[in-house]
């Protein structure tokens, strides 16, 4: 994925932010087509799209620290026959602006690419309330909105480039961006509204996205040191979702356990959930993230290991679903 023009390319991502990879990813597509335009409020650099403002400064509209403006902007845009990127952080997106989402791009079904940056609890020393954990369930229930939440920086990359074949509306969570990289380089599929099976496995499946899924692969290669076979799904779309993966975990595994970054509660888990229930397929099921709580306050790792979305977490929630109780030492004896 070298990029024509610039000095980077997707085996920088590990020292790179989503964020950033997401401006430069947006420059390059701009050179190739003329329509791409960017729109801000007051969040240059904080969403990377200084990035795309210094090689476009002329494509670039600053609305100010008005988010219902910056929406209702970019659907003007839209309207006029331009492919508006709008930014903010994601929780002023879709709460703050939700209405305006629903109304001025999606109900118009405009080509709007929303891309919300410190999503879920990447914030977490800004606090609550800049942590978002409700963005899942408020932009799948809004009609013609793809979601999508890259695992990390080079699959944004990819996404970013996919998301310019839908002619609809758009909206792509992505952290703060400085979460571990998941992958090396993009030698892999990205398909919106397939998931990529990441790992095989044959006991449980965990199915994630974002964070989770470097974290599920972590669990999952602990696990396999107990004789416990994982498979993991990296669900990045969650509207559409793929159900056939799911359908496939379920036969082949009859175990899911979903894992997100978000509140149990209209997210990830509860797409999933639905599939199942169509479908009648009967499995042990769970659902891991935020269990209908605010979030507290501390460094994102901090939040990440408190709520058990780290691999350590991870792995004791597959434990569970396992029946294996740990944290045990058979071997007292000696005491």
């Amino acid at each position: 994925m070298a990029v024509t023009g610039t000095n980077w390319t997707c085996y920088d991502s590990s020292t790179m932010t989503s964020r950033e990879i997401y401006g430069r990813t947006l420059a390059e597509l701009a050179r190739e087509d003329n329509r791409i335009v960017a729109v801000t409020g007051d969040l240059e650099k904080s969403t990377a799209l200084n990035k795309f403002g210094e090689v476009f400064p002329e494509r670039i509209i600053n609305v100010g620290i008005a988010e219902q403006n910056l929406f209702g902007t970019a659907a003007g845009l839209a309207k006029s026959g331009l492919i508006p990127f709008a930014s903010t952080f994601a929780i002023f997106a879709c709460l703050r602006a939700g209405e305006q989402i629903r109304t001025d791009i999606a109900y118009q079904n405009l080509p709007v690419k929303v891309i919300a940056t410190h999503a879920g609890l990447s914030f977490g020393h800004a606090g609550t309330t800049h942590h978002c954990t409700e963005d899942f369930a408020v932009m799948r229930a809004i009609p013609n909105m793809t979601v999508i939440c890259p695992a990390d920086g080079v699959e944004t990359s990819m996404a970013i480039r996919a998301c310019m074949d839908i002619n609809g509306p758009v909206y792509m969570r992505i952290g703060r961006g400085f979460e571990p990289p998941c992958y090396e380089d993009e030698n892999h599929p990205f398909e919106i509204g397939r998931a990529n099976v990441m790992r095989g496995g044959t006991d449980i499946t965990v199915i994630t996205c974002g964070i989770g899924v470097l974290q599920s692969l972590n669990a999952a290669a602990t696990l396999e040191e107990e004789g416990i076979s994982v498979r993991v799904v990296n669900m990045h779309t969650l509207k559409p979702l793929d159900r056939e993966a799911v359908i496939a975990a379920a036969k082949d595994t009859g175990r899911i356990l979903t894992v997100e970054e978000h509140n149990v509660i209209g997210g990830l888990g509860d797409a999933v959930a639905c599939v199942l229930a169509e479908e009648g397929l009967s499995v042990k099921f769970r659902k891991h993230g935020m269990q209908d709580v605010f979030s507290a306050i501390g460094y994102a790792e901090d939040l990440y290991a408190h709520y058990g979305l780290d691999a350590n977490g991870i792995a004791e929630q597959i434990r569970l679903m396992m029946g294996v109780i740990s944290g045990i030492d058979d071997n007292w004896e000696d005491e």
